[in-house]
């Protein structure tokens, strides 16, 4: 059986830029993309806090250093600049890989430097 898991999150990072003109995708800070280990053109699930929206596009390298999150194309309707939106990829695991399994948890401020990582989401309580 095989199971889809969460692989790595950018969790609240902030929309830099959102170009309807440019080819369809997503382009993320190289330094950013490399802290999460989501690679160049990887399947992304973008969900907009702002608005609801969640859709999925692909990753493109923006500059490192820059900061970027620019929605391209048509998912350009779906984010504005300062949006703030959780960048995801999953993987397709084995069921005997699970339990060794760790995602790359990457928590972003404002300005979408890295304020945290982490292997694991705490647990919710009531």
């Amino acid at each position: 059986m095989q199971l889809t898991l969460l692989k790595s999150k950018l969790h609240q990072a902030r929309v830099t830029h959102s170009e309807l003109e440019y080819e369809g995708s997503c382009a993320i800070d190289a330094d950013l993309l490399n802290e999460a280990g989501i690679h160049e053109y990887e399947q992304i699930h973008i969900y907009n806090l702002n608005n609801g929206e969640r859709f999925t596009t692909y990753a493109i390298r923006a500059q490192a250093g820059s900061r970027i999150i620019s929605i391209n194309g048509a998912a350009a309707h779906k984010a504005d600049p300062g949006d703030r939106v959780i960048i995801c990829t999953y993987a397709e695991l084995a069921q005997h890989e699970v339990a060794n399994f760790k995602p790359k948890l990457v928590y972003l401020d404002e300005e979408n430097r890295v304020k945290r990582t982490s292997d694991q989401i705490p647990v919710q309580v009531a």
